[in-house]
């Protein structure tokens, strides 16, 4: 009988990240590449996906830099016939693309009547159209024909299970990225294989140059009063790593987790279970 680790091997999978080169998704696809698989690192971003694809290869890894707007569905399109093309095949799609925008974030000076729809639009369409629903359907046409089945596995929020102040827009975005999460897990399930699963991790608090003007004063470097809240009410006391997502991640793109989808997975030191007292 072998070991159950085997069932977190993804030796011979191939994998997507969206967003790869960000400082999130950079750790994502280091994590792929630790646990065998070859991996896709799909960024506007081009540059930084080609830095981060040479020291890969350099440590014995597998990899593509592939060029992605998540505005532009042809450059989508590009990146998963590229991937056939060099692979023959997808196992695992990491949606990792996402943040916010300060035009859609309430302060002293902007209140929530002041957010133009403009501001709004383009947080959700960032976050729910090119961060989850477009890339599903484009790479999820290749995913949904593979014997073994495959992973999709989208990054909504913590805002997605508790509302938080001043960022109404991305609070609606991940929110509906959660829904859509399991919509598509049962769609993809009874409609076309009941292997391939999607299920979602909502990151807790972990700092990113989307949100650290919200959390770190600038001026100071220390916490501002939203990050000194924030942190009092995260049980464990600190902000997350990006290395904090791999095990989660590993766990929800192998066979290990072969019986689960449609779920959402907090991964945020304990603030989804505190109540604050």
């Amino acid at each position: 009988m072998g070991s159950n680790i085997s069932f977190f091997d993804l030796t011979g999978k191939t994998a997507i990240v969206t967003g790869g080169a960000g400082v999130l998704g950079t750790s994502m696809v280091e994590g792929l590449i630790q646990a065998g698989a070859s991996v896709a690192i799909a960024d506007v971003m081009i540059d930084k996906a080609n830095e981060l694809k040479q020291k890969i290869e350099k440590q014995g890894g597998k990899t593509l830099a592939l060029y992605m707007d998540a505005f532009n569905k042809d450059t989508i399109e590009k990146c998963a016939d590229t991937i056939i093309k060099e692979w023959g095949k997808i196992d695992i799609l990491v949606n990792g693309v996402g943040g916010n925008m300060k035009q859609a974030t309430t302060s002293p000076e902007l209140s929530f009547f002041d957010i133009s729809a403009d501001a709004f639009q383009k947080v959700v369409n960032l976050n729910l159209l090119g961060g989850a629903i477009i890339p599903s359907q484009v790479f999820g046409k290749y995913m949904i024909k593979n014997s073994e089945g495959g992973s999709i596995i989208n990054i909504a929020s913590m805002n997605a299970l508790r509302p938080l102040t001043r960022i109404p827009g991305y609070s609606a975005a991940k929110s509906a990225v959660a829904n859509f999460t399991q919509w598509l897990a049962v769609h993809f399930a009874q409609e076309y294989n009941p292997k391939l699963r999607v299920n979602a991790i909502a990151p807790g608090f972990f700092l990113s140059e989307q949100n650290r003007y919200l959390l770190i004063d600038e001026k100071t470097g220390e916490p501002t009063a939203r990050g000194k809240t924030i942190l009092a009410h995260t049980p464990m006391g600190r902000y997350g790593d990006p290395s904090d997502l791999i095990g989660t991640l590993i766990w929800l793109a192998s066979d290990a987790s072969q019986f689960v989808t449609g779920i959402i997975v907090p991964v945020d030191g304990g603030f989804s279970a505190f109540s604050g007292v």
